[in-house]
């Protein structure tokens, strides 16, 4: 393994020309792993509590009560609850992580391990295994030391959990610009072999196409109750700062309304507070708050058939994408002649099986508490047969469109 990741002509004294997209130049000063790590971790935290600190001032401006300090606090938290460290105000619970928000900071984590990676000029497997561990563990530090300055009388947040999210957030994001960056992500791929080199891609897509109809849906359902919008805005009355504000925190929160909505087309849908239900089989929510973003929600009682139609086609159609892109790129590897369409079809449904693996956290990722009383239960608290559900019509559409494309591809002359 530590030979698969060296880079060719690095500091190990290999003399062929360096490889990858990121291999800096032999003469380039490099700085240590450590430091590099440590001041990508840094740069990554400062900038994400920046951009929450100054959201929270501007609201802070545009509101007629409390403090800078305040503020500040409370874009802090707000930092620490998209990693999943939830805060706890009295008898209320806050643990919905905005993923709009969390998808930033994972991509200013992601141009942090490339930049450590950059920095550094680490080649080897113990170098990027050190550069990763670090970056996450100084990340992870830094957002215990910001749960303890946050916490206080009226707001409580878990150091532990905080550590947790924040290093796993980096981990994952982190070592992901790494490898990219040093090359070994390049090493990696060709040493994967190509049936899954195949499937990951194809999961990939079956993923993209149901986000891609669930926000087109909503897109629909918000633009059909956009009265409802403008009467949420008129009630809400925030002025020019304020409305900036609420469409900070609206785009934070429109990847977990997305995912909703994939929950709902999956069929057993979402809540939006204890003992509500908002599914293709009928919608029971009641009032909810004045969030422009919730003007989408059908009123209470029957849905229209078209989205009972939808459930059923939805997975179908991921599937059929998942079984093109297995079945395009298998034909086009070296060994494809020798494959038969059982292979592929079977590679379709292994892609449909991760597609679904991967909605069901992001579904779990999306929920939580989000207040008290009725709103400390809102999300998909039915993840894994919403999941399976999908994985299920993914798979049937993958295996036979993966199965029907090989099938009719002309057979090699002898």
């Amino acid at each position: 393994m530590t030979d698969m990741l060296s880079r060719p002509g690095a500091r190990d004294g290999g003399s062929h020309q360096a490889l990858g997209p990121a291999q800096p130049d032999a003469t380039a000063p490099t700085k240590p792993v450590i430091v590099s790590a440590v001041i990508g971790a840094g740069a990554c935290l400062l900038t994400g509590l920046l951009a929450c600190a100054a959201v929270a001032v501007v609201g802070w401006l545009a509101a007629s009560f409390g403090g800078a300090a305040g503020a500040v606090r409370a874009g802090a938290t707000v930092w620490l609850v998209a990693h999943k460290a939830g805060a706890t105000f009295g008898d209320a619970r806050l643990s919905v992580a905005p993923l709009g928000l969390t998808l930033f900071l994972a991509w200013c984590l992601y141009r942090g391990g490339r930049f450590t990676a950059r920095v550094s000029g680490a080649d080897e497997t113990k170098d990027l295994a050190l550069a990763s561990g670090v970056l996450a563990v100084t990340y992870g530090l830094g957002a215990l030391i910001i749960a303890l300055l946050t916490s206080d009388g009226t707001v409580k947040v878990s150091p532990a959990t905080a550590f947790l999210g924040a290093a796993t957030l980096a981990i994952i994001a982190g070592t992901a610009g790494i490898l990219v960056e040093s090359g070994a992500a390049s090493d990696i791929a060709d040493a994967t072999p190509q049936g899954l080199r195949d499937v990951i891609p194809a999961a990939a897509a079956a993923v993209l196409t149901i986000v891609a109809v669930a926000s087109l849906l909503y897109a629909v359902l918000l633009a059909i109750h956009f009265s409802r919008v403008t009467s949420m805005l008129e009630l809400l009355d925030a002025g020019v700062v304020g409305s900036v504000v609420l469409f900070a925190i609206c785009l934070m929160l429109l990847p977990n309304v997305i995912l909703y909505v994939v929950a709902f087309l999956a069929g057993p849908g979402f809540q939006l507070g204890v003992g509500t239900t908002i599914a293709p089989t009928g919608v029971d929510v009641g009032n909810l708050p004045a969030l422009p973003l919730l003007a989408a929600v059908p009123a209470d009682g029957a849905t229209p058939t078209y989205l009972l139609v939808l459930t059923a086609l939805v997975p179908l159609l991921a599937g059929v994408m998942a079984g093109f892109v297995v079945a395009r790129r298998g034909m086009a590897a070296e060994d494809s002649d020798v494959l038969g369409w059982d292979a592929f079809a079977l590679r379709g449904a292994i892609a449909a099986l991760l597609a679904g693996i991967a909605l069901m956290f992001l579904m779990l990722l999306s929920g939580g508490a989000a207040g008290p009383g009725r709103m400390a239960q809102v999300g998909v608290s039915g993840a894994i047969p919403a999941a399976g559900v999908l994985a299920a019509g993914m798979a049937i559409g993958a295996a036979i469109t993966a199965a029907v494309v090989t099938a009719r591809r002309p057979q090699p002359t002898e």
